[in-house]
């Protein structure tokens, strides 16, 4: 099965769209494996990293570094991702990305020495910001409107199923054989396992029919579509998608200066907006170093190590939750809902770590509100970040404003993945808490006056509904109206 061409046949028959949801839901799982290995290679850090302490003889310095490198690389692969996958297609360059994701693999598990071990995480981060800007973009691009919240978000699904897999497999591997030289090197070396199965199954998955149309191949696009869709609900979204691809294409192709256009440098601020409080919570403080504040807290490494599943459990679970809020209510409710929870649990933390002795009961308190955050966080902010940022760019910047405004947050990740070890030697973990508390409550206000209301419209509709209130509708008042 070529991305370009499709089965005739598709246009006689699955007229009741049975056929045409059973392809796309095998699509959807093909893609999400980019969302695994994600999830895998940024969660996998928190349960190799105390055994890599030892052998590569880390610092408090070097700690942060090793752990952030791949967040720094992910910048970078997020700003050319979208870049590349405007110029290339989405399918070819995450069918790259696998074989990145393979090769920056293999480097961290045989990592020698820090020098190589943040060298080969920066090339594994290039992949993973590639995929966190490509994937949400096939995805979204491929779905139906009124199902696109529940695809993109499966995304997110896979995200934090490869962490509670990473958490799981570390756990079990650190019980087992802790006291072996090297055990990481094992914990690291099982995402090859994905990275092979994506570059495999990317082959078998269509190109974006809006970036064929995007490059003017009507036909192909018409057929991508009808093995999506039923044959009359293809033939209409393809004049949607044909009549904005010709109005785009009279244009030059997208690029910075067209943030000169009022309503699009309003809809890029709101996207980076939502990058920077999507990360302010300091999720990552807790996926990368949850191990290490388990510790902190009163358990011992195995015990941390075990009791750090849990935060991979409640992450799916979550995540699960908030797949099913999607296709219920609205983006920017369960944004500010999801803020002002996080916000909430991180106070706890804090206070928890201030006032409560060390010993075991602090250290199932923390647990415990942990477990709320990511509640949180993985039913609610993050799914709605994900999905609104491959939404809300019009087609001829989609790349471009999703690239920037992911590597946003992956900057905003590496500065809190880098400090939150520093932080927490300098100030204690308590005074670490206090400092997210702070910006969490800036990341609500943000969300309460800018966040607009995106729900049950086609990508089309969209792009026509943020020009046509271009003219000075305060960002709120478009998401109090349902935009």
């Amino acid at each position: 099965m070529s991305s370009a061409t499709g089965n005739g046949a598709a246009q006689e028959t699955g007229t009741d769209g049975s056929e045409q949801r059973r392809y796309l839901r095998r699509v959807t799982w093909v893609a999400t494996l980019g969302g695994l290995l994600f999830g895998f290679d940024t969660g996998v850090i928190n349960g190799a990293l105390p055994f890599m302490v030892g052998d590569l003889r880390l610092t408090a310095f070097t700690e942060g570094l090793v752990a952030s490198s791949l967040v720094f690389g992910a910048a970078f692969g997020a700003l050319a991702g979208g870049r590349l996958a405007d110029a290339y297609g989405r399918r070819k360059m995450i069918i790259v990305l696998a074989v990145v994701f393979l090769l920056g693999t293999l480097g961290t598990a045989l990592a020698p020495d820090v020098a190589v071990m943040v060298a080969s995480r920066l090339v594994l981060g290039l992949a993973v910001g590639g995929a966190s800007v490509m994937v949400p973009l096939l995805l979204a691009e491929l779905s139906p409107a009124a199902r696109r919240g529940q695809m993109v978000t499966r995304n997110e699904l896979m995200i934090v199923t490869g962490q509670l897999i990473a958490f799981s497999t570390s756990a079990f591997l650190g019980n087992m054989f802790g006291d072996s030289q090297g055990i990481w090197r094992w914990m690291l070396v099982l995402a090859t396992l994905p990275a092979v199965g994506l570059w495999i199954g990317m082959h078998f998955v269509p190109e974006s029919p809006r970036w064929l149309a995007a490059q003017g191949s009507f036909g192909f696009a018409l057929r991508v579509l009808q093995r999506l869709r039923p044959p009359a609900v293809a033939r209409k979204e393809y004049e949607e998608v044909r009549s904005l691809a010709i109005e785009d294409r009279e244009r030059e192709q997208g690029s910075l200066r067209d943030l000169r256009e009022p309503w699009l440098r309003r809809i890029f601020v709101v996207g980076l907006g939502l990058a920077v409080i999507q990360q302010i919570t300091g999720v990552n403080s807790i996926m990368y170093y949850g191990t290490q504040i388990l510790v902190v807290a009163g358990f011992g490494t195995q015990a941390a190590l075990t009791a750090n599943i849990a935060n991979g459990v409640i992450s799916v679970a979550a995540t699960f939750v908030g797949i099913w809020l999607l296709g219920r209510v609205g983006r920017r409710p369960m944004l500010l809902v999801g803020q002002i929870g996080t916000t909430s649990a991180l106070l706890a933390i804090g206070l928890v770590s201030l006032l409560v002795p060390e010993g075991t009961a602090r250290g199932f308190l923390v647990l415990a509100l942990t477990v709320t955050f990511l509640a949180f966080q993985q039913g609610a902010i993050s799914p709605v970040t994900w999905l609104m940022l491959s939404e809300i760019f019009p087609m001829r910047l989609r790349g471009l404003g999703m690239g920037a405004a992911v590597f946003v947050l992956w900057m905003v990740n590496f500065a809190v993945s880098l400090s939150f070890p520093i932080l927490m030697e300098a100030i204690t973990i308590s005074n670490t808490f206090f400092v997210f508390v702070v910006l969490g409550v800036a990341a609500i206000i943000f969300a309460r006056r800018y966040i607009p209301e995106t729900r049950d419209r086609t990508l089309e509709e969209l792009e026509h509904h943020f020009r046509d209130v271009a003219g000075g509708t305060p960002a709120v008042r478009l998401g109090a109206r349902g935009l």
